[in-house]
């Protein structure tokens, strides 16, 4: 398949984007799994090809209304042919391996033919997958098929189907970031970078100075084998190794954030921090104001009580135009003042409390509407009480 074409295409990216098994094969559109009817009054599978007709790298209007079909010929749902579409019937192979039976003709309304490849497939499908649908309600030409990315279309290995299935897509390029940091890969951070790591950012900077160890694996997303566990890499590594499988950018720096490299910070254009050392995090808070950058802490404090764990999740955010959430960073380490630096962390919590993070981001980049403009939440567990404060 033609990436390319298909990319700098508007007609074959929305045939591709709207689940269409496409392909582009020397100058041809060959589209896959067609439902149709057959004299038997079956449910059958076959394939539309047209010649493309192209103006340098991309399609132009097509110059006939003509397309080519191999399959048997198909019928309506009652069992008779589908004459109306009829326009000949030879088996002959129009490139090597691709062999079709029929060609069919339905001019568009008017007389200028179709406008582009997407009204022309789209419509030739409406007339067959009709008839197969009366039969059976899962017939579809729509299978949504992986398609690899290359890098120059793509941050992503495969094309992002989920945006596309949805209608989102021009929403989720809100996200095209160029570089998002996170310090701190332990349970919230691990869990930020999952999340994430499904946008269109183009790098994702990961800063931990810590090997990945068997206590991470309860606390993380996804399910470590023990030979992962064994090999003892950093955090960074280990899940720049993980989610490289699905996508480019993962940029990995094995050390933590301290004054000799805190200035890497400054080539981002957003921070998460989801470290607990209060004295290392009043540091990093005090360049990225200086930078003028916005970031987001995220805080947990989880204490055993009676047999039972209660606690309490933060989520502050801090942009250039409000500050005043700082206050509620706490900067000190192992103090009775810092409710959120304990020992106990729990997956659950720990994906919760990125999960309201990467919201609160998606939220200043204007892909969720956000109507409170909050620049501090806490969740309650006891309580189940989200509460918003510091609104700008």
């Amino acid at each position: 398949m033609s990436h390319e074409l298909i990319s700098r295409s508007s007609d074959l990216k929305k045939l591709r984007d709207e689940g269409y098994d496409i392909e582009e094969r020397d100058g041809y559109l060959l589209v896959k799994h067609i439902p149709y009817v057959n004299s038997q009054k079956e449910v059958k599978y076959g394939t539309f090809v047209c010649k493309l007709h192209l103006a340098g790298n991309e399609t132009a209007k097509p110059d006939t209304h003509v397309v080519y079909f191999a399959g048997e010929y198909p019928h309506r749902a009652d069992g008779t042919k589908l004459t109306g579409i009829e326009h000949g019937s030879a088996r002959q192979e129009l490139l090597p391996g691709v062999w079709v039976d029929h060609s069919f003709s339905n001019k568009p309304p008017g007389s200028s033919g179709y406008e582009n490849y997407h009204l022309q497939i789209t419509r030739y499908v409406e007339l067959l997958a009709v008839q197969a649908e009366a039969i059976d309600a899962n017939a579809t030409a729509r299978t949504f098929p992986v398609y690899e990315a290359n890098e120059e279309e793509s941050v992503f290995k495969y094309i992002d189907t989920a945006s596309s299935r949805a209608q989102i897509t021009m929403v989720t390029k809100k996200l095209e970031l160029a570089r998002v940091g996170i310090v701190g890969l332990g349970g919230s951070g691990s869990y930020v970078l999952d999340l994430i790591a499904k946008t269109p950012i183009k790098e994702i900077h990961l800063f931990d100075g810590d090997l990945f160890s068997q206590h991470n694996a309860f606390r993380s997303p996804g399910a470590p084998t023990v030979g992962e566990l064994r090999q003892r890499l950093t955090k960074v590594a280990f899940y720049k190794e993980k989610y490289s499988a699905m996508r480019r950018g993962i940029i990995d720096h094995p050390s933590a954030i301290d004054a000799t490299n805190v200035a890497d910070l400054q080539a981002m254009d957003f921070v998460f921090l989801c470290l607990d050392k209060g004295a290392a995090k009043k540091l990093i808070v005090d360049k990225l104001e200086e930078f003028g950058k916005s970031f987001i802490d995220v805080g947990m404090g989880i204490e055993l009580q009676n047999n039972q764990l209660l606690g309490i999740l933060r989520v502050t955010t801090s942009t250039p135009s409000q500050r005043a959430a700082r206050r509620r960073i706490p900067f000190q380490d192992g103090t009775a003042d810092n409710a959120y630096d304990t020992n106990i962390q729990i997956a659950d919590v720990n994906a919760l409390n990125a999960a309201l993070a990467v919201i609160k981001w998606k939220k200043l980049w204007q892909f969720y509407l956000d109507l409170e403009k909050e620049h501090n939440s806490t969740y309650m567990i006891d309580g189940n009480e989200l509460n918003n404060e510091e609104q700008a």
